[in-house]
């Protein structure tokens, strides 16, 4: 298995600690982002890590992970970021934003998975999301899952709670033989004309939606909390919030 973190932007809502460097090195509570991510992942096993980058990426140094450059990360998005790393795209993969932190159990549940095609859904988001700001519905994206627990609609504005099942929290699970498929699907949007400018721009919920939309089933793996995401300033005075850091 494979690990691809999606660690391009700028962070210009962390200014002036992204002055210098990239969101993903910012501290939180005394370690980076990306340092959180990675030794979590190598709890699990998973050793091959790529690391996408863009915005300050010559500050990334370690040693234990391959670098792909976004040469385009000022006009475009996190899906453009992910197929920069097409040619890596070969085995089971886990995708991830470089602005979250999780815990290693949240990371084994969507491993164990026996979906090819899944992410985590925190099912107490809200929680979070009340720490972080006064009107969550701002901030949150819609998420709706069939009785089954194969998500049917996410990452538009919510009207009101009852749009919002869970939050997804920027982790995504592709097993190979699916992996394909969504190499494939992704080639299929840029060779439509209305799409080939779209598709730089495209946020990852956009592409996962269109999936759906497309007839690729995608799980939603139950989480309850052990997350956070790092957007702004504020978000640096949350607690780890049951994160544990793994030696």
């Amino acid at each position: 298995m494979k690990s691809i973190i999606l660690a391009a932007g700028e962070g210009t809502r962390l200014r002036p600690l992204t002055n210098e460097i990239p969101k993903a090195l910012v501290s939180f509570h005394g370690r980076s982002l990306l340092d959180y991510q990675i030794e979590t992942l190598h709890s699990c096993e998973i050793n091959n890590i790529v690391v996408v980058c863009g915005y300050r990426g010559d500050k990334i140094l370690r040693k234990d992970i391959k670098l792909i450059e976004n040469k385009e990360y000022l006009k475009t998005n996190m899906l453009y970021s992910l197929f920069c790393a097409e040619d890596e795209m070969n085995s089971d993969l886990i995708i991830s934003y470089g602005d979250i932190v999780y815990s290693k159990e949240i990371l084994m549940s969507l491993i164990m998975s026996k979906a090819p095609y899944a992410i985590t859904v925190d099912l107490l988001w809200r929680e979070l999301w009340e720490m972080r700001m006064s009107d969550p519905l701002m901030d949150a994206e819609s998420l709706k899952m069939n009785d089954k627990g194969y998500i049917v609609e996410l990452g538009k504005q919510p009207e009101s709670f009852d749009d919002i099942q869970g939050q997804y929290m920027g982790l995504i699970k592709i097993a190979f033989p699916f992996v394909k498929k969504i190499i494939s699907f992704y080639h299929s949007l840029i060779e439509k004309s209305d799409y080939k400018q779209k598709i730089l721009n495209m946020h990852m919920t956009d592409f996962l939606q269109l999936s759906i939309d497309a007839g690729f089933p995608l799980f939603g793996v139950p989480v309850y909390g052990g997350w956070v995401e790092i957007d702004s300033i504020s978000d640096l005075k949350l607690p780890l919030n049951g994160v544990k850091w793994v030696e």
